[in-house]
């Protein structure tokens, strides 16, 4: 009886809770909310989520960010958008509620594009960097490349500012002796993001730094993984965007002698040699800089239309870039069209991604940058009595070998045309919501074409009297590639699984044919050689064809638990017709986990709001050679006599040494990661350490040619390099009120050993550096200067343990070289290790501001502990043979013995060595990478014009260096052979450019 009873209160208590709630409802005051979401500058936020708090009940704003929502005057509306910091504001009655959304710099539920699928952010195990688009797309770059400079830690990045040049990129250090730039994926599509693609097109930017990251690339992702998606169009009415930006350029100036000065140095330098004096002609003063350097001009236009409806959207855009160097007879043009679409029926979706680009670059043979200085100032410009009517020194009066650039860019030039179509089409089928089928097809093609025209004339003293002649070539690329995956993804419970398999096949085919002609005709009413083939006399033609492909198949597991513990592993398998068929195969596994502490029901912080541990391993691999290099080469155009009637056969006789043995060079990296927010997410600090050893490298030492090899250096799988470093990057933001402002500051520091040469071999020389076996590549190798003899005394008291005079040939003035083995004398025994071209640690400082419709940004680039070798000096402070001097100097003299600077002297390599520690200098400088201000216009000032959004930008860079570097540029970039042996060389590198930009944008 007692238990009815109670049943029946209980029964009543729920009955009288309803009837309770459902007067509350009735009584409470519906009323409708409208506003407008936008950002800081006053854009719309279109398709932020309007959420009634503790509710399901919602809306979503529209493309103007506009919306409307029926609500109870008492509740909080929650807004929210993917990378903006969510907000929660109570109604109290009002029927209007404007919102402005702050960036949120932590972004932990942004999407992150990871290879053959996504992530959120905040779920990454491995070590991935996003880089905002704007803020490569602010700077007057060439390539996505030169923006990346300063803004990723582990990303080094050296450019220059030669019209077309393309940068060099190295993530996370050296890690194999060929090639350091990393793969590019744009759009599911493995390209390169070169000189002809438009920046402008980025959507997002992801950079795979760690193994566990790259790994689904498997044997092209050693050297880290750049993945670029370009923008989309979005649900909503068209939506037009166009900028405007012109840029002047100014090339830096070395500080050289004019001719009063020159010619008392040249004649000091005659004179101490016992040689007759030049006849110098001193009513020339020819300032060769003035006459090669000249103020660039940079024009890049672009326009872009997008739009969508519920099941379609596309993305339409064209650019025109177009940079006139500053130096004479080189510039770059590029035209480019983009179009993106996709469409969605049902379980049914397709979309493609197409860009047609054609770049065009006319380039200088020899090197102006070296030029200016090899000349000297009493050369005249023009010379009638020359083949050809330009100066370029006469024996005896000037000389010289230096190259006049001026003739040299009207008589020998190169152009270099590229025509490119590269994009993909796609199409998923999502079977249920967890279970999802997609293809992607890949298609690139180029059209290369490259022409070198040299006329009759002259441009140095001495040069053989050349006929004209023409040496073209036309090359085709093609790319296919077929990729097939299939993903699961489900949620059980506190369990979310993601499994991804698939299989890609890439076939890349490249033919070219060439042609040369001599003693081309000349058109007698234009006075301009005809210079097509058809022309002129001593054909020369040619051609080949280069073929290879690559299969995969992949896997990979994403597991998170509890948004607590997270797990990813990798598998791929790689084939390449590189290798040869016992050795095509290579496996790439990766596997890496996560702990989110901050996320654990014991961890309970105010001031710590997110804290993840990462760590992660492994193995990438690298198939970094030419398409036929485990096989021999034959060449069957020999002939041979044989027999008593010396009958002609022909022969065949091996001229390339191959080995069938190559397989694939294997990077093992592990990973340590730390991922910190505190201040309500405001800063945020990320730090990794990590290992990455790369064994059996693939390399191509020098081998005598006595062997009979005649095809290049043979490749073996030979060294093994080791990369260990630690990145930091730490970043605030923070809005009050009307006020926003960010800064971020990133340190890298690497530091690389080659482990073994492998083939016997303990050391490598390679110009003035060694690479020796347990330590860092391209160590500074040289002979040590000491001073300066001041007088005979001196001399003759130099002298090893044994009493023998070490320098018995040198008088006083000259430099003392240490003799490091003892034996008396100084050769190139007594060389020794003295300096690194590696920098101890690079940093980088990136800061912004907003106010109202004010923003300021920057960006400083710092390397400090490098040494690194000045070919300027090297040449302008020599003396023994006829070029510049630089300004300025003080040599040693009996009168003036209180200065480092040797005597001068003719003819004499004792004081001019290239060879020694003297051209050896601090690399270390602090750069003003970039600096702008921007003002967007207020909208009631855009209203009546139909224009929704305009703004103006004004911005610089490079145009603050502190730096003790005596050459243009610390920053510069090596682009020879040995590139990676001599990384450290400056010897004529273009450098980077002061900049400066004025911009327009608007859209409507």
């Amino acid at each position: 009886m007692k238990t009815k009873f109670t049943h029946f209160l209980t029964k009543r208590y729920y009955l009288l809770v309803f009837f309770s709630l459902l007067l509350q409802s009735a009584f409470a005051q519906q009323i409708n909310v409208t506003g407008k979401v936008t950002t800081a500058d006053g854009q719309a936020v279109p398709f932020a989520n309007v959420l009634i708090k503790g509710t399901q009940n919602g809306a979503v704003t529209d493309f103007d960010g506009s919306y409307k929502i029926s609500a109870n005057g008492n509740q909080t509306l929650v807004f929210s958008s993917q990378g903006y910091k969510t907000i929660e504001i109570a109604i109290n009655n009002k029927t209007s509620i404007n919102v402005t959304m702050a960036e949120d710099a932590m972004k932990l539920e942004e999407i992150v594009v990871v290879g053959y699928g996504s992530q959120q952010k905040k779920d990454l195990t491995g070590a991935v960097a996003l880089v905002k688009p704007d803020e490569i797309q602010k700077r007057q770059v060439t390539t996505v490349a030169d923006g990346l400079q300063g803004l990723v830690t582990g990303v080094k990045v050296r450019g220059g500012g030669r019209p077309g040049q393309e940068a060099n990129v190295e993530i996370r250090g050296l890690k194999n002796l060929q090639n350091t730039n990393p793969l590019y994926v744009i759009d599911g599509l493995v390209t390169s993001a070169n000189r002809d693609f438009n920046p402008n097109d980025i959507e997002s930017i992801q950079v795979l730094k760690d193994a566990s990251a790259a790994a689904i690339y498997g044997s092209r992702a050693a050297n880290g993984v750049i993945i670029i998606t370009t923008k989309k169009g979005k649900k909503g009415p068209l939506q037009v965007e166009v900028s405007a930006k012109s840029s002047l350029q100014v090339m830096p100036r070395y500080d050289l002698m004019g001719t009063e000065e020159f010619a008392k140095y040249n004649n000091m330098a005659y004179d101490n040699a016992g040689f007759p004096r030049q006849n110098l002609n001193m009513a020339v003063n020819t300032d060769w800089q003035d006459a090669t350097f000249q103020t660039g001009i940079i024009q890049d236009y672009n326009a872009s239309f997008s739009g969508g409806n519920e099941n379609s959207t596309f993305f339409m855009s064209g650019n025109y870039f177009g940079n006139e160097g500053t130096v004479i007879g080189t510039d770059f043009d590029r035209i480019s069209f983009r179009v993106n679409s996709s469409g969605t029926k049902g379980i049914f979706s397709i979309g493609e991604n197409l860009a047609i680009s054609n770049a065009k670059t006319d380039e200088m043979s020899g090197n102006p940058i070296i030029d200016v200085y090899r000349m000297t100032p009493t050369i005249p410009l023009y010379d009638p009595s020359n083949p050809g009517g330009y100066g370029y020194g006469k024996q005896g009066v000037a000389d010289t070998f230096g190259t006049n650039p001026l003739a040299l860019a009207d008589f020998s030039n190169v152009t270099n045309q590229n025509f490119r179509i590269r994009g993909n089409i796609w199409s998923e089928l999502k079977f249920v919501p967890w279970l999802k089928y997609r293809f992607n097809f890949g298609y690139e093609t180029s059209f290369d074409s490259y022409k070198y025209m040299r006329k009759k004339g002259s441009w140095t003293l001495n040069q053989p009297q050349d006929p004209s002649q023409t040496d073209q070539n036309k090359g085709r690329s093609e790319t296919l590639l077929f990729e097939n995956t299939l993903t699961f993804k489900k949620e059980f419970g506190k369990h979310d699984i993601t499994l991804l398999v698939g299989q890609t096949y890439q076939k890349d085919n490249y033919d070219q044919i060439y042609g040369t002609k001599r003693n081309l005709p000349m058109n007698s009413g234009t006075g301009q050689y005809y210079e097509v083939l058809n022309q002129g006399d001593s054909p020369v033609v040619g051609g080949f064809i280069n073929e290879a492909a690559l299969t995969s198949y992949l896997g990979r597991l994403e597991y998170n638990y509890d948004n607590r513990y997270l797990f990813n592993a990798v598998i791929r398998r790689d084939g390449s017709s590189r290798f040869s068929d016992g050795n095509k195969w290579g496996n790439f596994p990766s596997i890496s986990a996560g702990w989110r502490i901050s996320n654990e029901s014991f961890f309970k912080s105010e001031f710590i709001k997110d804290l993840k541990l990462r760590a992660s391993y492994g193995e990438l691999g690298s198939g970094n050679i030419r398409e036929y290099e485990s096989k021999s080469f034959i060449n069957n155009f020999g002939q041979v006599v044989l027999g008593k009637d010396q009958t002609l056969y022909p022969s065949a006789t091996q001229v390339k040494l191959s080995n069938s043995q190559l397989r694939w060079e294997k990077l093992k990296q592990t990973n340590f990661g730390l991922d910190l927010g505190v201040l309500n997410n405001d800063l945020r600090l990320t730090a990794d350490y990590f290992i990455a050893r790369t064994e059996d490298v693939l390399f191509g030492f020098p081998i005598l040619l006595t062997t009979g090899n005649d095809g290049g250096n043979p490749i073996s799988n030979a060294a093994t390099v080791e990369n260990k470093g630690f990145e930091l990057e730490l970043a605030y933001s923070k809005k009050i009120n009307e006020f926003s402002f960010n800064a971020s500051v990133n340190f890298t520091k690497v530091n690389n050993k080659l482990v073994s040469l492998g083939n016997g071999q303990n050391e490598n020389i390679i110009g003035n550096t060694m690479t020796r076996s347990g330590s860092p590549v391209g160590m500074w190798y040289v002979l040590e200067t000491d001073g300066l003899f001041q007088n005979q005394q001196e001399i003759d008291n130099y002298k090893n343990a044994d009493g023998k005079v070490i320098m018995p040939n040198a008088v006083p003035g000259d430099i003392r070289f240490k003799d490091n083995n003892g034996d008396g004398q100084i050769t190139n025994e007594d060389k020794a290790i003295v300096g690194s071209p590696w920098p101890e640690f690079e940093m980088g400082l990136n800061a912004g501001a907003e106010y109202k419709n004010f923003d300021f940004s920057m960006n400083w680039i710092a390397s400090n502990g490098a040494t690194v070798y000045n070919g300027f000096r090297s040449v302008v402070d020599r003396f023994d043979d006829n070029s510049n001097y630089r300004k300025g100097i003080q040599p040693w003299t009996p009168e003036n013995p209180n200065t480092d600077f040797p005597r001068v002297t003719k003819g004499s390599t004792l004081n001019s060595r290239g060879d020694s520690d003297r051209f050896l200098e601090s690399g270390n400088f602090i750069r003003l990478k970039y600096i702008g201000f921007g003002y967007n216009l207020p909208s009631s000032v855009l209203e009546k014009s139909g224009i929704t959004r305009a703004r103006l930008t004004l911005s610089a860079q490079n145009i603050l260096t502190i730096t003790k570097y005596k050459g243009l540029d610390p920053e510069f970039s090596n682009t020879g052979d040995n590139r990676i042996f001599e990384r450290g060389v400056d010897n004529g590198s273009f450098p980077n450019l002061q900049t400066y930009s004025f911009g327009v944008e608007f859209s409507f």
